[in-house]
């Protein structure tokens, strides 16, 4: 990309994070977006053919990013599980620490996220996770029952409710502008609290 577009498509960027955190997707206006960068409107869609491709432009990236990490994790996971896993199934993890580094290594794209996106088509992101978390909690729970772990059946309906859950509170972090220290110790928190809920719950008999 020749230097002066380059330049233009980080103005645009740096211009379109503005607009969408300060007015929301929704009323974000792409007239505002190429007058603050001294472009006509006709110039702008040049670079991005609607709002939501610019958004898009803004979060995707790192939200694909962070589904490609847990899946990564999961794998990591599933392949740590054997004879003597049932042993230390319930001891804390820390695993939410990863998730919120990352988070925060990548702050700006989630705080659009997280408080701007309704209306695109990332408004459902908690709803995207959950899923993901369902599915790889259910083959994390198989494989441990593989291996003689004993493991309460969570009814459906309540287990996606749980994990929701769980997705909501990791990022309040963001909703709510913790620092990234006060965000660590937040994640440490949550480890302690979500696993001693779960290893209550999955233990029931």
């Amino acid at each position: 990309m020749p230097r002066d577009k380059t330049e233009n498509h980080e103005k645009i960027i740096a211009a379109a994070y503005d607009e969408f955190i300060k007015y929301g997707y929704n009323d974000a206006s792409m007239r505002r977006i190429a007058a603050a960068c001294d472009m006509s409107a006709s110039g702008l869609y040049k670079h991005f053919p609607s709002k939501e491709d610019m958004f898009a432009a803004l979060v995707e990236p790192a939200y694909a990013g962070l589904k490609d990490e847990y899946g990564k994790e999961v794998i990591r996971e599933l392949e740590s599980i054997d004879e003597s896993f049932a042993e230390t199934l319930w001891a804390e993890k820390g695993e939410t620490a990863w998730v919120m580094e990352y988070i925060y290594d990548n702050f700006k794209a989630f705080k659009l996220l997280v408080c701007k996106s309704q209306g695109t088509r990332f408004e459902d992101y908690v709803h995207e996770l959950a899923l993901l978390e369902e599915k790889s909690t259910g083959l994390y729970m198989d494989k441990v029952r593989e291996v003689g772990g004993e493991v309460y059946m969570v009814p459906s309906e309540e287990f996606h409710m749980f994990m929701t859950t769980c997705i909501n509170a990791i990022f309040l972090a963001v909703e709510h502008d913790l620092s990234r220290e006060e965000a660590m110790e937040y994640a440490h928190h949550l480890d302690i609290f979500f696993e001693a809920g779960w290893g209550a719950l999955f233990k029931l008999k």
